[in-house]
């Protein structure tokens, strides 16, 4: 999946980063119900690697969406990239 991540537009990585998200969430609120589920456990985990190695293939092409991906060391360039409003994030 890692090399596909990285043949992905910015467009088509950053779709699913939102979709592994979500599912991402909506586990975590069913595990608060359900702990013991096995199956939602190993699919929490599936989907959470996947969410992570997303984020990473993100940040390597684009620079970092969240601080987990970001490198301290270097500069952070948010705030000087294009907002959406002014065509960033294409």
């Amino acid at each position: 999946m890692t090399n596909q991540m990285n043949q992905m537009n910015r467009q088509q990585l950053f779709n699913l980063i939102n979709t592994v998200s979500f599912a991402v969430d909506d586990l975590l609120l069913f595990l608060d119900t359900h702990p013991d589920d096995v199956e939602a456990i190993k699919a929490f985990h599936h989907y959470s690697d996947i969410r992570r190695n997303a984020l990473q293939a993100y940040s390597d092409q684009y620079g970092p969406l969240t601080i987990d991906t970001a490198d301290p060391c270097s500069h952070w360039n948010w705030a000087t990239e294009p907002w959406p409003w002014e065509g960033g994030c294409k």
